[in-house]
């Protein structure tokens, strides 16, 4: 009879594990968190310490009941969820509820999914961490205060279904406010004078822009000349009079170093610039990677160690291991003479090590048969990062040339690369943070052999001009990047928060671009007004680190708590009138006129965004959508569907919800507007349509046939063009499951006919 019974949260794990341990142990899963605050009450008496009411989710009794089962089988009970504040109270909570076996009970932890890794936490085994237990609960106390008492007045302020959060509405207004900022910016000319050169002797042409005018920087409106052409061509003119005489020659020897390993956010950055992944999908697939998979002869392992870390350290054997294979690899030039330790960011838990392959010799190349495309790609990108991490800098031959033109003074710069160093497998990407349109890379630029006092000839002489740009919108790398800088949300918290905002219809994304929508504009507004502190990014920041020091045993959890909710208390008082005068100043004159009573018509807020409405209210109620004139629109993109009622070309086009849809380029002429196709044909019989994203009216996403309203075929699970292995249905549809409070997302293909029960993760 087995002698230890042990919980993991997740299947995946659990089967990896039962591998790993053999015949005496049962290995069971919790399928995430099995109690929390139940969801149609507040669950918190607030009055008495702010004691949670804990329930067992709905569908985990059959799971409870089965591991007290196997409990009272077993000698010993070792709870193992993964190794942060979320893993620690599924432990506690399940410890709660397996302690009536009245076995011995323990906590084991771990940053891998290996055999040396699991033996030495059995081998080593601990109790629950019950300072982390209470940072955990605090946080979950603390949104379900601020969740359960905001959103009431969101719903009776704008619409049902709204929901505010103590680190989504941080990232909302963070967003709004970028938008805010393109919005206002002004776009500033200027000008620069590029000079095309060559040495007399040489035919290699070379780019020189203009740096100064005698002891003034040349870009022409920093130094308070006439932002025109004419006067940029002025210049130019006399410019070319002068001989080009090279003035100093600067060589130095630039190293550039390789980034640290992986943690949380930097991963979830990275994936997103190179992969195109969002923070979801990033974890999603490192979990996957993380819990274990099957890669034949050693059956199922985990690859990557715990993907929920701040920490840059790493094993000593990991590093042994890594400087083994540069150097029989790449040779002995690109190892560093000892191993390479980064320093971790303020503020970084490093409870756990960066993310890493959990055997740096297991590569990629010799995974691929046993990945699927996505499994494959961010585990070449894990190890990738970590082994160049610890390869030597690649080194650089930079060139600085100054040209003196009379008082003119030119400069050409360029870098070529010596030595390619961690280059040669890796390059972190970049993010898109130009704000104007001259900005370009030196790297690379060959500049000929020159000396002071060298002749030049001058082929061209070009003024340019030039416009500032606006700030970049963020993307879900940038976005996560900002919220890291503001110490806003933790690693475990950066892929619920994108998913979150976009879920709840606050903000759209837009060819990777995260844009707010009125809706979301408008919440943010409100909610400014009325919980100023909820919003501010410091008091986010600061709450926490109030719960980093409860879960470091500094601070009790109750005195936290205690300290946040008077204040928000006289808040959740006055916010109502706060918000209606907020929501009263946002309404903007139109050019319009009331066609009813001859009033003016105003531009107000609703629950679906921006509307005209007469300003005799409540005497005239006449309301009509806001014109394509007062609401910018993004261009259409082009097709080459033809319409089915007109014949012209249909083009795809962005809602005032955000979905995107088919509409006929001849509109407002021809008003024929279909969902963008799928690549699936209706299943109904002689009907003839396609599937496409729709929208219901509250917003929710559904999939519908083009037909309708003669088709009403339609389904909430998201159908993808697979044909059934199983009953040859031409397609199979995406079904989702998160338990609540947990992280641990299953995606699974089913087919839709009730009679097949064909399904794969």
């Amino acid at each position: 009879m087995p002698k230890s019974l042990v919980v993991v949260e997740s299947p995946a794990k659990a089967k990896t594990i039962k591998k790993i341990l053999g015949k005496d142990y049962i290995v069971e899963s919790s399928v995430g968190h099995i109690r929390d605050l139940p969801k149609g009450e507040l669950g918190v008496d607030i009055e008495n310490a702010f004691t949670p009411k804990y329930v067992l989710i709905r569908g985990k009794g059959k799971v409870v009941k089965s591991l007290q089962t196997e409990a009272r089988k077993v000698d010993n009970i070792y709870l193992a969820a993964d190794p942060d504040r979320e893993g620690e109270a599924i432990c506690w909570h399940l410890a709660e509820e397996l302690k009536k076996a009245k076995k011995p009970i323990y906590r084991i932890t771990y940053n891998e999914v290996t055999k040396s890794a699991i033996l030495d936490a059995i081998e080593a085994p601990g109790e629950i961490n019950m300072a982390l237990v209470d940072a955990q609960q605090a946080r979950r106390i603390l949104d379900r205060l601020i969740g359960y008492k905001i959103s009431p007045i969101l719903w009776s302020s704008v619409k049902p279904e709204l929901s505010a959060g103590r680190v989504q509405s941080v990232a909302v207004r963070l967003i709004c406010e970028r938008e805010e900022a393109i919005e206002a910016f002004k776009p500033e000319e200027y000008w620069t004078l590029t000079a095309t050169l060559t040495p007399v002797e040489l035919e290699h042409p070379f780019l020189a822009k203009l740096h100064k005018i005698g002891s003034k920087k040349g870009e022409i409106n920093n130094y308070g000349f006439r932002i025109d052409e004419a006067r940029a061509k002025e210049l130019a003119a006399d410019a070319k009079t002068h001989e080009y005489i090279v003035e100093k020659v600067q060589k130095r020897e630039r190293r550039q170093r390789p980034v640290p390993p992986f943690i949380t956010s930097t991963l979830q950055q990275e994936a997103s610039r190179k992969l195109r992944f969002t923070a979801k999908k990033t974890m999603l697939v490192a979990q996957q990677l993380y819990e274990g998979l099957d890669i034949g002869n050693e059956g199922s392992i985990g690859l990557i160690t715990y993907m929920r870390t701040d920490s840059t350290r790493v094993a000593q054997e990991a590093l042994h291991a890594a400087r083994d294979y540069i150097k029989t690899t790449y040779g002995a030039e690109y190892l560093p003479g000892r191993a390479v330790n980064y320093r971790g960011k303020k503020g970084a838990q490093d409870a756990h090590e960066a993310i890493r392959p959990t055997v740096p010799l297991r590569l990629p190349a010799e995974l691929k048969p046993h990945l699927n495309s996505d499994q494959y790609r961010l585990y070449e990108l894990i190890w990738m990062r970590f082994i160049a991490s610890q390869m030597n800098p690649a080194i650089f031959d930079a060139t600085t040339i100054d040209v003196k033109a009379g008082t003119y003074l030119f400069r050409a710069t360029g870098s070529v690369i010596k030595f390619d160093g961690f280059r040669r497998i890796y390059m972190e990407g970049k993010d898109d943070t130009a704000t104007d349109e001259n900005d370009s890379s030196e790297e690379n630029v060959n500049l000929p052999v020159l000396k002071e006092g060298d002749t030049l000839n001058l082929r061209k002489l070009q003024p340019k001009q030039h416009f500032t740009q606006p700030p970049p919108r963020y993307n879900e790398a940038t976005l996560v990047k900002m919220l890291e800088a503001q110490e806003i949300g933790r690693p475990s918290t950066y892929a619920s928060i994108l998913s979150t905002i976009q879920d709840r219809g606050y903000v759209n994304k837009e060819r990777g671009r995260l844009l707010p929508t009125d809706v979301g504009r408008l919440v943010n507004h409100l909610l400014i007004h009325g919980f100023p502190n909820i919003v501010d990014v410091e008091f986010t920041a600061k709450m926490e680190e109030q719960l980093d020091s409860i879960a470091d045993g500094k601070v009790a959890w109750v005195q936290t708590l205690g300290q946040f909710y008077p204040p928000f208390q006289i808040a959740l008082k006055e916010a109502p009138d706060k918000m209606y005068e907020a929501r009263k100043a946002m309404e903007q004159e139109s050019d319009e006129t009331c066609e009813k009573c001859g009033g003016s018509m105003i531009v107000k807020w609703g629950r679906y965004g921006r509307f005209l409405g007469c300003a005799n209210y409540p005497d005239c109620k006449n309301i009509k959508p806001l014109s394509t004139d007062d609401t910018p629109a993004p261009e259409p993109e082009p097709t080459e569907i033809p319409c089915d009622k007109c014949g012209e070309p249909m083009v795809i086009r962005v809602s005032r919800a955000g979905s995107k849809f088919l509409s006929c380029s001849a509109y407002p002429k021809c008003k024929n507007a279909k969902p963008i196709p799928m690549g699936i044909d209706c299943p109904e019989p002689d009907c003839g349509g396609y599937l496409g994203e729709r929208r219901s009216r509250r917003g929710k996403v559904f999939y519908g046939c083009s037909n309708y309203p003669k088709c009403e075929f339609s389904t909430w699970d998201k159908p993808v063009p697979e044909t059934c292995p199983k009953c040859n249905a031409p397609f199979l549809v995406e079904k989702t499951r998160k338990p609540r409070g947990s992280e641990t997302v299953t995606v699974s293909l089913s087919c839709r006919k009730p009679d097949c029960d064909y399904s794969k993760e």
